[in-house]
């Protein structure tokens, strides 16, 4: 998948031959820093990107049907149902005009997944499944009534509501206590036991990925960098960059002076680039490195590698 931003600044490359597998009741964790392309990502695969934006090639194939050249009806038939997305910023996503209750009754009726008169009980059900305290009356709650927090909660019961095959989930814990995260990511965790449903976990927290992720993708500039199952990404990593960035994440009991900074930043997307966008950051870079393409080596089952020069 390859996906650019025309601005007026330029063009911006901000996916180029990005490629992954999620396979039915498996957890794909996606990790990076930010601007490396993990948003864009998911609204790629929900077709809801910027209008500046389109997709320049590849495909997204989910149930037999392309995600990325689909018609506006096939997207909206597919989203929610088949296909639903927890977003990161809740409070844009949520509509302020509308109660809660109303938004998850929408979703249970466009989608018809339970008899018009049990979709009350079952918005019930959803917000007491999320830990919403007195969900009969948060039902009657409009998102600017509710904390940051609850609108998280409300956000991830509509994307549950229709019980979909992929969720995607955009920081789904964020603004949540530690005790929450857990119950909800628990949650997620029995749907995909359960329902078969695949997930796709985006976040910062690398702790929760090796947690709860059954294979993670790891992202760097808009490329796929390095891909493996999580037992082994965490045991042994072999980008430089995947390396970096386990060094970098605090562990407990850790000094300051024992975290070590990633060099450099992100490149400018809208500059001409060497294949690997990782090069002006790597301290095992070479000439080698500047001719294309940039190889994506199989190092062990399952476990790939976008690097000439693999640790």
């Amino acid at each position: 998948m390859c996906v650019e931003f025309r601005t007026r600044h330029g063009v911006v490359r901000a996916l180029e031959e990005v490629r992954f597998i999620v396979r039915r009741g498996e957890t794909v964790g996606i990790v990076g820093e930010s601007g490396s392309g993990k948003s864009v990502t998911a609204y790629a695969l929900m077709g809801i990107l910027d209008p500046a934006a389109r997709v320049t090639d590849g495909r997204a194939v989910f149930g037999g049907l392309d995600l990325l050249h689909a018609s506006r009806q096939e997207l909206e038939a597919y989203r929610g149902r088949e296909l639903a997305m927890i977003f990161q910023s809740p409070r844009t996503a949520l509509n302020p005009i509308r109660t809660v209750g109303r938004q998850i009754e929408d979703v249970l009726l466009r989608h018809q997944t339970v008899p018009r008169a049990k979709v009350r009980d079952r918005v019930i059900e959803l917000l007491t499944l999320v830990q919403i305290p007195d969900p009969e009356r948060r039902a009657r709650a409009y998102p600017f009534e509710m904390s940051g927090g609850m609108c998280q909660r409300v956000m991830i019961a509509l994307a549950i509501a229709a019980s979909p095959s992929l969720l995607v989930a955009d920081e789904p814990t964020t603004g949540l206590d530690v005790t929450t995260q857990a119950a909800i990511l628990d949650l997620l965790d029995e749907l995909a036991r359960t329902t078969g449903m695949a997930t796709v976990l985006i976040s910062h927290d690398l702790g929760l990925i090796a947690e709860r992720c059954d294979r993670i993708v790891v992202m760097h500039a808009g490329h796929v960098v390095e891909e493996a199952p999580a037992r082994a990404m965490f045991a042994g990593p072999r980008h430089p960059y995947t390396a970096r960035l386990l060094a970098s994440t605090p562990r407990v009991g850790a000094k300051l002076a024992e975290l070590v900074p990633i060099p450099g930043g992100v490149p400018d997307l809208r500059a001409e680039l060497p294949p690997c966008r990782y090069r002006a950051r790597c301290e095992r870079a070479v000439a080698e490195c500047d001719e294309p393409p940039l190889p994506r080596t199989q190092v062990a089952p399952g476990h790939l590698v976008a690097c000439r020069r693999p640790l």
